[in-house]
């Protein structure tokens, strides 16, 4: 669990990167909701312009997950921490400015949504990748536990955070205050002196290279390669369940949008509680284990809004439950599985096995979102949502089964273990 005995309370840089972190991941929560806020306050965008601005967004992400891991293991991963959150910062002023000046457009609401996703994935790509030259393999279980309790928070206080700022300053002027935070998130980044392990010294051969070189390493590696397998059928069933979830709960539960948003927040709660979980469950059960046990709890928990009460009260109480229930029991294989991915790699390759994780449950959740729409409108909303519960206990029930995952206890330990400064 998150214990203040633990070493990484006195480890200075360690500290800055987890603030670093935490203030970029309240401004991601903020651009998320701010750019639509604006296109629909500031610009009167229609739903069809929403739809692409959204579409923008995961495609630009995607594009970065299936191209960017040779880069990350070939340039120092700080230095592309510290680009990232100034080229978000700088591309985030110009829509005030553009605003100030009388010429915004969804045109560039759709660019700067495109960079600034493409941007955010890149540095969760590298941020992956520079955590276990920072504090030593052996710490990175508990570095990503408490990293991911500060994801928790700004989940619940992000959307709610955007919300008064695009209030009280408008929409336009509110992304100012956005853009500061990736400001300061480099600042931070920028006042790490632990010196990082160096980068891949061999040339570099383009995307396509690291894509199959990052795909090949996790196939080779048994235990990543059954996280993969679980990656894919997580993100295909996934996007099954996040293509309806949001209608169901509207139209079927007839939850109004105030209500829905309180219930969804409440998964942030849930989420810090699985941040809190990971380490004592990896004890208790077994790092290999606790994935898969805890991603089965995650999808049964999520299955309880699906015998919600026909009344709104009953209706509201099972969402809060069931989003509790689902994201506390869903950040602890996360967790645990990027951990034991950072533990077993070596330090070289984890941009480019970070990159094609990255790729597989992007793609997965894209085909499933599709295939989950058509499903919907034939069978119903509630029937297609059932399958894609049940499609999302595949993937723990695999990792049960295989003994390459089942076997791990501990956190074992790498090819390369640097200690942090």
């Amino acid at each position: 669990m998150v214990s203040f005995k633990s070493p990484l309370w006195r480890e200075r840089d360690f500290l800055r990167l987890w603030a670093a972190q935490s203030v970029s991941d309240f401004g991601a929560r903020i651009t998320r909701e701010g750019l639509p806020i604006m296109a629909v306050v500031v610009l009167a965008a229609a739903p069809a312009e929403l739809g692409v601005l959204a579409a923008i967004s995961s495609g630009a992400g995607l594009v970065v997950g299936l191209t960017a891991g040779d880069y990350v293991d070939h340039t120092p991963r700080r230095r592309i921490l510290i680009r990232t959150d100034v080229l978000r910062a700088a591309v985030l002023l110009s829509v005030p400015l553009a605003a100030w000046l009388g010429v915004l457009s969804i045109w560039q609401v759709y660019a700067v949504a495109a960079v600034v996703a493409a941007a955010s994935v890149l540095f969760a790509i590298a941020d992956h990748a520079y955590l276990p030259s920072l504090v030593g393999k052996a710490h990175v279980l508990d570095a990503n536990a408490k990293i991911a309790t500060t994801e928790s928070v700004a989940e619940m206080g992000g959307p709610a955070l955007a919300g008064l700022l695009f209030q009280v300053l408008t929409a336009p002027f509110a992304l100012a205050v956005n853009a500061a935070t990736y400001a300061v998130s480099a600042l931070f980044l920028a006042r790490i002196r632990t010196p990082e392990a160096a980068p891949d010294a061999s040339r570099r051969r383009g995307w396509r290279s690291g894509l199959v070189t990052g795909a090949a390493a996790a196939w080779q590696e048994a235990r990543v390669r059954v996280l993969l397998i679980m990656t894919a059928t997580g993100g295909l069933f996934g996007g099954f369940f996040s293509a309806l979830y949001i209608a169901y709960v509207l139209r079927d539960l007839g939850l109004g949008t105030a209500l829905m948003g309180l219930g969804i927040a409440a998964g942030g709660a849930g989420a810090m509680i699985g941040s809190v979980l990971a380490q004592p469950m990896a004890r208790r059960l077994g790092v290999g284990p606790a994935i898969s046990i805890s991603g089965a709890l995650s999808a049964l928990g999520t299955m309880l809004i699906l015998f919600a009460p026909a009344d709104r009260d009953g209706a509201f109480a099972a969402l809060i439950v069931s989003q509790v229930l689902g994201d506390a029991f869903g950040v602890v294989p996360l967790i645990l599985a990027s951990s034991l991915r950072q533990s077993v790699l070596p330090n070289n390759l984890l941009g480019r096995v970070g990159a094609t994780f990255r790729a597989v449950a992007g793609g997965g959740a894209v085909l499933g979102a599709l295939a989950g729409g058509l499903l919907g409108g034939v069978f119903g909303l509630r029937a297609t949502l059932f399958a894609a519960i049940v499609g999302l206990m595949i993937g723990p029930a695999y990792g049960l089964a295989a003994p390459a995952l089942r076997r791990v206890k501990e956190m074992p330990p790498g090819p390369d273990d640097p200690v942090g400064g």
